[in-house]
């Protein structure tokens, strides 16, 4: 599981992944999942025979472009009317440790990675890593410092994932840290990933507001336009 990522495609219609993208993934294992939305009254099994196979042939020709890099990948199809149900899933299924929302760039020059309260490590600097190309300058480690949390409590969590870097073979001085005191703690990582080409973070822990305004990478996604990772928890 440590190097399966996988990347969910919306069909029938899905846009292509950029080209820096499928570079970028080359050196793990992908798992392209395609979902096709449903409505309401329509049963899978219905549209499964009606669109099965063209929307294959689809997921098919995505895959093609990592098989060309000698990339591993396979594909998976689901017809349903939850896509987030449908990535939890595959994810289960597929065993991957890491979900990427693609969206088109030509190079990442800055990567933002929100370190939560509980830093957890073993998974992340792969998943940094793999977007860490020539172009990229700076990855900024940022936290937010909220409630009764001190801010050397911070400080230290922090601290100790930049030395995780650094001990992993990322380069000192393009790995900066960013501290900030706030109680709108989903708002100041949102307000912080505008500046930034892409976002790499551990998957957040759920919450009722995640049924009305989606889930925080979610929310970065469409606020942002820029590929952001999520890496499952190393619990």
């Amino acid at each position: 599981m440590a190097d399966t990522i996988l990347v969910p495609f919306e069909l029938p219609d899905p846009e292509p992944l950029s080209p820096v993208l499928v570079e970028d993934l080359a050196s793990l294992d992908v798992v392209l999942l395609g979902h096709y939305g449903l409505p309401e009254q329509t049963p899978a099994r219905d549209a499964r025979e009606q669109f099965g196979e063209e929307a294959a042939a689809t997921l098919d020709a995505l895959a093609e472009p990592f098989r060309a890099q000698g990339t591993s990948v396979e594909t998976r199809l689901v017809f349903g009317k939850d896509r987030a149900a449908a990535i939890d899933g595959v994810m289960l299924e597929a065993d991957c440790a890491a979900e990427l929302t693609p969206a088109p760039t030509e190079g990442i020059r800055r990567i933002l990675v929100p370190v939560p309260d509980v830093a957890e490590f073993t998974r992340l600097p792969r998943f940094i890593d793999v977007l860490c190309e020539n172009a990229t300058l700076e990855i900024t480690l940022f936290h937010v410092v909220e409630g009764e949390e001190a801010r050397e409590r911070g400080e230290a969590i922090v601290a100790e994932t930049r030395d995780g870097l650094l001990e992993a073979g990322f380069d000192a001085d393009t790995v900066d840290t960013r501290i900030v005191e706030s109680d709108a703690h989903d708002e100041e990582i949102l307000r912080v990933a505008d500046e930034y080409g892409a976002v790499v973070m551990y998957e957040p822990a759920p919450n009722i507001a995640d049924h009305v305004f989606g889930t925080l990478p979610d929310r970065i996604a469409d606020r942002t336009g820029d590929p952001v990772i999520v890496v499952r928890r190393d619990f």
